[in-house]
């Protein structure tokens, strides 16, 4: 039983006593005491008043008093209005500190054959262009998140799904085709995913000047979207993919090569893995035949252009397009295969989706179009909705080539980290390979802690020189909390000094390292708060506070300098165990530790 439980039974027994009337679980409210009062932990007054039938002050010391006498961990209590601080003697702190000490996945729960199931779909890029900024948003979220829920006792699957075809894919094939004449990775030199993303831009400017002209020919806009050759060519080489033309499949064989090996290495540039990639090439022939179907079954119907959808008005939605006139298919269609597959091959409890919100109506769709159809499963279907990510001059266009490419950002966060760590003196006496990883690691760190420390929901401007900084709430800082925690043990060894066991009387201890104590035991809660939330940045925020707490006791107190035996293998321990939970953190935001710096 935690020191809270503890304290909430004892609490009941006190109102049991001396109110004679059983108060609910609901009514303990205790939490951490505010800084600015003394006490270590907090219990509300107010929800008790109808039971005490007395005032917030004269309930607070008849439960304080209480409390004293029959609860063996308090030392005393002060009362502030409604609200009654209790203090708690030194040894339940240390006996904490040994409780954490004693437990190596000291707040991670291991995963069981009883574990909930938890597929949980991220990245998902379209190979006609390569990642940018948001897809680093998702995956650093997808990725971040699936490591919080496996600490959390989850069994999780990650899996991606490359959009390997549409007529987004048809565009940049036909823009090599025209324009290309033959070019490749090998004979421009160029990362393939970047390369295809050129003739990406590339079709969308002659497109853009053929819609240009046939609105100077008289045409509106929306005639000239349909009609201008491009797009109509596009079209038609989407419909002779999906026939199985055997020129057009094997160059789009061809140049989706290219991309998958320009994707592999940005994926290892990020530390990104899948348990199992999807392709949309393999997955759209099942929905296809669903919303057959679902055709034939009456659930979906044909418009007066022959398209096919499903009649959503009811549900407060719209009537959803699942097949086009020409028979090929959308988005909506593979992601009903997709799920079906997975459901079959994993029989998923839960299936999240890391999805940007600019698709919040997709999913509420998809969820609807199972159901209709009747997958009983679909309730396990869940969006995981965020933010986009935006740059200080506004938002980001594939189509336009005015993106910030994953791989350059990554190049230059990588080179801001080696000039501002050697400014700092932190690259001194290390050989080039230890330079080139220290650096590596400090600009992912500093990228993905700015990145997930900001709550999902929220749009993010991103700014590439605050998330550096080797201060204040970003990733530097507390990856060098880290390696301060690892240099105290290096100069241990090197000094041979010997540690011995910490006696369980030991009540030596200042406010500065009982609260660091006691904030780090919530550990456990966080985490299980933010596999409910699936929310990075409620530990991105907690390894914040544990570092800004662990750098105040280091400036305030001896460790190794310490001569009393005792209060240094307290102040030890204690470090030992900050940077257990420091590493733990980093590791379910995805960030490797470095040892020094």
């Amino acid at each position: 039983m935690s020191i809270e439980e503890s304290l909430k039974q004892t609490v009941i027994n006190a109102v049991s006593t001396l109110y004679s009337k059983e108060a609910a679980d609901s009514q303990i409210q205790i939490q951490k005491t505010k800084k600015e009062f003394e006490g270590d932990l907090t219990i509300v007054v107010f929800p008790l008043l109808k039971l005490s039938g007395k005032k917030p002050e004269d309930t607070a010391n008849e439960i304080g008093n209480y409390i004293t006498a029959n609860w063996n961990n308090a030392k005393g209590f002060n009362v502030v209005k409604g609200f009654l601080n209790i203090s708690l003697k030194h040894t339940v702190i240390t006996d904490i500190l040994l409780g954490i000490n004693a437990k190596p996945d000291f707040g991670t729960v291991p995963v069981t054959e009883k574990s909930k199931k938890v597929v949980i779909e991220f990245s998902s890029p379209n190979t006609n262009k390569p990642l940018h900024l948001g897809h680093l948003r998702n995956n650093f979220l997808g990725d971040s998140i699936s490591k919080i829920l496996k600490a959390g006792g989850n069994n999780v699957i990650k899996v991606n799904l490359v959009n390997d075809r549409g007529i987004h894919i048809c565009k940049s094939m036909l823009a090599w085709q025209k324009w290309g004449h033959g070019e490749t990775p090998e004979t421009s030199g160029i990362k393939g995913d970047h390369l295809i993303g050129n003739y990406y831009v590339e079709f969308d400017k002659h497109y853009k000047q053929e819609i240009k002209d046939l609105m100077a020919q008289g045409m509106t806009e929306d005639e000239a979207k349909q009609k201008a050759p491009s797009i109509v060519e596009a079209h038609e080489m989407l419909k002779k993919w999906e026939n199985g033309d055997k020129e057009v499949v094997e160059l789009w064989k061809t140049m989706n090569s290219w991309v998958y090996a320009g994707f592999d290495v940005t994926y290892k540039l990020m530390g990104i893995e899948f348990d199992k990639i999807y392709h949309e090439s393999e997955t759209y022939l099942e929905g296809k035949q669903y919303v057959l179907d679902a055709l034939e079954k009456g659930i979906c119907h044909k418009d007066e252009t022959g398209a096919t959808f499903i009649d959503l008005t009811a549900d407060g939605l719209d009537k959803k397009i699942l097949l086009r006139r020409d028979g090929t298919t959308v988005y909506m269609t593979q992601d009903l295969g997709t799920a079906a597959m997975r459901q079959r091959e994993f029989n998923f409890d839960e299936h999240i989706y890391v999805v940007g919100n600019e698709q919040d109506y997709h999913f509420k769709a998809l969820k609807l179009v199972l159901k209709k159809m009747g997958f009983d499963w679909a309730d396990a279907i869940k969006h995981f909705s965020y933010g986009m990510v935006e740059l200080p001059n506004g938002k980001m266009k594939s189509r336009e080539g005015t993106v910030v490419d994953a791989d350059d950002l990554i190049a230059e966060m990588t080179e801001t980290a080696r000039q501002t760590s050697e400014e700092l003196g932190k690259l001194h006496e290390m050989s080039k390979e230890q330079q080139d990883e220290t650096v590596s690691t400090i600009a992912m760190a500093a990228l993905k802690y700015f990145i997930l420390k900001v709550d999902p929901k929220k749009t993010i401007l991103f700014n590439p020189a605050e998330s550096i900084d080797f201060n204040g709430n970003t990733g530097p800082f507390v990856l060098y909390t880290y390696a301060r925690i690892c240099s105290i043990f290096r100069k241990l060894e090197e000094k041979s000094i010997s540690r011995e066991t910490l006696s369980a009387d030991f009540d030596t201890i200042s406010e500065t390292e009982s609260n660091l104590i006691q904030f780090i035991a919530t550990f456990p809660n966080v985490l299980q708060d933010a596999c409910k939330m699936c929310s990075p940045a409620q530990i991105a925020n907690f390894v914040y506070e544990v570092c800004k707490q662990f750098n105040q006791f280091y400036h305030d107190y001896k460790i190794l300098g310490e001569e009393n035996s005792q209060i240094r293998e307290f102040r030890l321990t204690l470090a030992e165990n900050a940077g257990r939970v420091i590493k733990k953190c980093l590791n379910m935001l995805g960030i490797n530790v470095l040892e020094k710096m």
